[in-house]
């Protein structure tokens, strides 16, 4: 029998494209699922609509934003699936994306994570994610296989990847309870990468499913800079480094960040007269300087009726930009 999938996304302001998501999950030709849909207080939304058009997913309403990860942990709350995947609502899936992604599991319980070749929607196949180089543990940045280049069949063997991606990710419920969930300190960025660190560290394994597609909605010029993205890259990237490196390379993952990584920004804001940018930056860093413990994740525990709770959530102070 086919093992139960719990399928989490998070709405935030788009009812309209998480409804799209649902009905590409509708036409799946997997059909033991459950959809989840948290949304994560949605000013200018009403979320009631995509249960109103489909009442049999669960919809959970949270009365306040817990950001990416915090929203995911959320739906983790009600899941009964086997498997859980974290599917992001700006996307659309292939029919027979799931069966590949849960058969390797199923044949492998080393696997702690997957996740499928992401495709830019709406493009001539132009690849976002087709596996991953690591986050160097020195200069805190990684890269993406594959990113912008057609599918030509060049990526279609599934293998072993440093990091799996946070718009499509299965991850079996017994490695959640296991390694804890989504570190939601991040709140937004990097959250994904450093539970690849967690779940790596745990013995699992990591892997790229070339033989799963998912229909990213994300634009390929997507990078553009807010503050909101300033303040919580800067935060968050050097928050990595202090949840996952370790002796000499922590100590040259400082050194990297004072000598070249903070000045460069600096300067580069300064010339451009981003000063919005530029203060929300500095604000990211100092962070980290007021906040000494970042090494607490939150935990999934397991009641005697079989629910589940989230102990140890971080609470997020309220940042103005």
């Amino acid at each position: 029998m086919e093992p139960l999938i719990s399928i989490i996304s998070v709405n935030y302001n788009q009812s309209g494209l998480t409804c799209l998501m649902i009905e590409s999950l509708k036409n799946c030709s997997y059909k033991n699922i459950e959809i989840i849909v948290v949304d994560n207080a949605s000013p200018d939304d009403n979320p009631l609509l995509i249960k109103e058009q489909y009442p049999d997913i669960n919809l959970i309403v949270s009365h306040k934003n817990l950001g990416f990860a915090g929203g995911n942990n959320l739906g983790v709350e009600v899941a009964r699936g086997k498997h859980v995947l974290f599917l992001n609502n700006d996307t659309e899936v292939h029919p027979g994306f799931l069966e590949p992604m849960v058969k390797i599991l199923e044949d492998d319980p080393e696997i702690g994570m997957v996740s499928p070749k992401i495709i830019y929607h709406n493009t001539d196949d132009i690849i976002q994610y087709a596996g991953a180089v690591g986050i160097n543990m020195i200069t805190g940045r990684g890269s993406k296989i594959g990113h912008g280049e057609k599918d030509m069949g060049q990526y279609d063997q599934s293998r072993l990847t440093d990091l799996a991606h946070g718009a499509a990710l299965m991850i079996p419920m017994k490695v959640i309870k296991e390694v804890g969930l989504m570190p939601d300190i991040f709140f937004l960025y990097y959250e994904e990468h450093d539970w690849c660190e967690m779940v790596k560290r745990a013995g699992y394994k990591v892997m790229y499913m070339a033989l799963a597609t998912v229909y990213h909605k994300e634009s390929m010029s997507v990078g553009k800079n807010s503050p909101l993205k300033s303040y919580f890259m800067a935060r968050n990237r050097l928050m990595f480094m202090r949840r996952n490196a370790r002796g000499i390379r922590y100590l040259l993952s400082l050194a990297f960040f004072i000598m070249i990584s903070f000045p460069k920004k600096i300067f580069t804001h300064g010339i451009k007269l981003e000063f919005q940018l530029l203060t929300t930056y500095v604000k990211g860093v100092l962070w980290n300087f007021s906040h000494g413990n970042v090494h607490q994740s939150p935990r999934l525990l397991e009641s005697a009726d079989g629910d589940y709770r989230i102990i140890d959530t971080y609470e997020h102070e309220l940042v103005s930009f």
